[in-house]
């Protein structure tokens, strides 16, 4: 799943066929059943990319930045993207490099850190409301867990 997202927030990929081939050189082999089950999953879409060609799209990424040389699923899956966090009162703010920021939400979200009420993703920062009475330091130990390199 990890992979897919990464392909299709890196690439514009306008068919099921062009995802399989990219699944493919990643190392995955894939049915187009279970290839259609993941996309209804992750609840991607099409969208008009700049250049009017109808793309897949990651649910809130229509406008999706998309970066010129893009590097192997792999390869973007072993760097996490995290830039920094900073903190006032019970807010917080997550600074990615472009693109990571959604992804990155997802998972503080799917992984129900107690210290975090909840989330807000842009291209490449996060906004994240902290639960009344947790630390700065209990908030970055439950986001280790999302994050691993996570430093304050």
């Amino acid at each position: 799943m990890e992979t897919l997202k990464m392909l299709i927030s890196s690439m514009e990929l306008g068919s099921q066929e062009e995802v399989l081939q990219a699944l493919e050189k990643e190392g995955y082999k894939l049915t187009q059943a279970t290839l259609s089950r993941d996309l209804k999953q992750l609840k991607v879409a099409k969208a008009a990319s700049m250049n009017g060609k109808y793309v897949y799209v990651l649910p809130n990424e229509t406008m999706y930045k998309r970066i010129s040389k893009p590097r192997s699923a792999n390869e973007m899956l072993q760097v996490s993207g995290f830039l920094s966090i900073n903190f006032s009162g019970n807010m917080g703010v997550i600074k990615t490099r472009p693109g990571y920021a959604s992804s990155i939400a997802y998972n503080i979200d799917d992984s129900d850190i107690p210290e975090i009420i909840g989330t807000i993703a842009g291209d490449d920062t996060i906004f994240i409301v902290i639960k009344e009475g947790a630390t700065y330091n209990d908030v970055i130990e439950g986001l280790s867990m999302v994050i691993p390199n996570i430093k304050n």
